[in-house]
């Protein structure tokens, strides 16, 4: 539930960040007790925004502060 509270937060502010933003939330099965942020670009390369893949414990460093993914966004797509 923790996951998808974080993952709920966090595509409110990246949708607020940038109009228009399409996020999908888990489009494939998630790996167990991690939290990823990817950008997929129109041309379907790839870019990882933030990882919490071996950060913590405690298990609150697992989550990304949302303003710190779209700022990561924003210097992707720029």
């Amino acid at each position: 539930r923790v996951y998808g509270r974080n993952a709920a937060a966090l595509s409110e502010a990246l949708r607020g960040a940038v109009a228009a933003l399409p996020v999908e939330i888990n489009p494939q099965q998630p790996r167990r007790n991690s939290f990823e942020v990817s950008l997929v670009k129109a041309d379907g390369s790839t870019v990882q925004l933030w990882s919490g893949i071996g950060k913590g414990p405690p298990r609150k460093l697992k989550f990304p502060e949302p303003a710190a993914v779209v700022e990561a966004l924003r210097s992707s797509l720029a």
